[in-house]
């Protein structure tokens, strides 16, 4: 697996060996001692596995309290993926940074504790199959507006164009909670 770089500090973006021929393909997705030496050294704890029809966007979520990483990728079609520094006093507080993830370049982000994760489907449909390296709490889990005027997004498909989920559609801005987060540099 190659490190690739990223301009944030603490997700990283990964490119997979892709063992290819005429049959098709085989790629090892994760390897925990592979990924300690990439410098991700949590132990993935939950597997999840997302389908969505084209402009649907999902995020941008995390979860507060001990909080949790992840490792994401696209196993089918494309998505644009994107992390968003949630950690006070991060000399990239508030920005964001995306990634396009495709069955064909088969890349993964590691979005770590303190970033928010979100995506929109950018192919006619997606497969989003990621880990977690804390189980899913609904108790725990929050939300920022994924058209945060002041974070700004550019996603590729015009903001008035995604689909977001009702909670995605009412998320708050991230002005609007930055003093409830745990998250620090």
């Amino acid at each position: 697996m190659e490190l690739l770089e990223t301009r944030l500090d603490g997700p990283k973006l990964i490119a997979p060996k892709v063992l290819a021929d005429q049959r098709g393909f085989f790629m090892e997705t994760y390897r925990r001692n592979t990924f300690a030496e990439l410098g991700i050294d949590e132990e993935m704890v939950q597997d999840n596995h997302s389908r969505s029809a084209r402009a649907i966007v999902r995020g941008m979520h995390f979860q507060v309290g001990a909080g949790t990483s992840k490792l994401v990728r696209c196993g089918r079609g494309a998505i644009f993926d994107v992390v968003v520094d949630l950690r006070r006093g991060s000399p990239t507080y508030a920005q964001w940074e995306g990634f396009e993830l495709t069955d064909d370049n088969q890349r993964i982000v590691y979005c770590p504790i303190g970033f928010a994760h979100g995506f929109c489907v950018v192919s006619d449909v997606a497969d989003v199959l990621y880990k977690q390296s804390r189980y899913y709490d609904d108790a725990l889990e929050r939300g920022i507006s994924y058209r945060d005027p002041d974070i700004g997004i550019e996603w590729p498909i015009p903001a008035d164009e995604l689909i977001p989920s009702e909670r995605d559609a009412s998320a708050p801005t991230l002005a609007e909670i930055a003093d409830e987060l745990p998250f620090v540099y």
